[in-house]
């Protein structure tokens, strides 16, 4: 009988390995790769290329004039340098979302930001999360000089000097 179990078990586990494996279902990633477009994430990732490639072309051409020119054409702005990259960054967002979230939750999400209140919200979220970390450290700070000033003064009432 235990055997039996364990055989059944064992079977249960690799069916499970197996599912997991294949990553999510081809409805989920539709849904996930959808909501991806819309979020515009692509469009995040192609804004931060230029970045990376400045940063890259003098490690790159060694301050050679000849591969300079060489590297510039074939980083400029629509080379198909990209397009791997990118479709390969778009696939592993929307698996990490199809992975995270039902099909029909991902649906609600990308009909949300469809709308023009979602639209908004993706417009002002870079300005909006960089205030919040502003304000975050401007609160963070007060208190922590408020609670430096009562412990001091906690401290002092006990006897210690400082």
């Amino acid at each position: 009988m235990s055997r039996r179990v364990l055989t059944i078990a064992g079977i249960l586990l690799l069916l499970a390995c197996n599912a997991f494996a294949q990553g999510p279902a081809p409805e989920a990633m539709s849904a996930a790769r959808k909501l991806v477009l819309t979020l515009k994430i692509a469009d995040q990732y192609r804004a931060q290329l230029p970045q990376l490639l400045l940063r890259l072309r003098p490690l790159v051409a060694q301050d050679r004039p000849e591969i300079e020119r060489d590297y510039d054409a074939m980083t400029a702005p629509g080379a198909e340098i990209y397009a791997p990259l990118l479709a390969s960054m778009v696939d592993q967002v929307a698996s990490l979302y199809a992975q995270n979230f039902s099909v029909d939750e991902l649906r609600q999400i990308e009909a949300f930001y469809a709308q023009p209140a979602g639209k908004k919200f993706l417009e002002k979220s870079d300005a909006l999360a960089q205030a919040s970390v502003q304000i975050s450290q401007e609160v963070s700070q007060k208190a922590a000089d408020d609670l430096k000033q009562r412990l001091i003064e906690a401290l002092r009432q006990k006897g210690h000097k400082l």
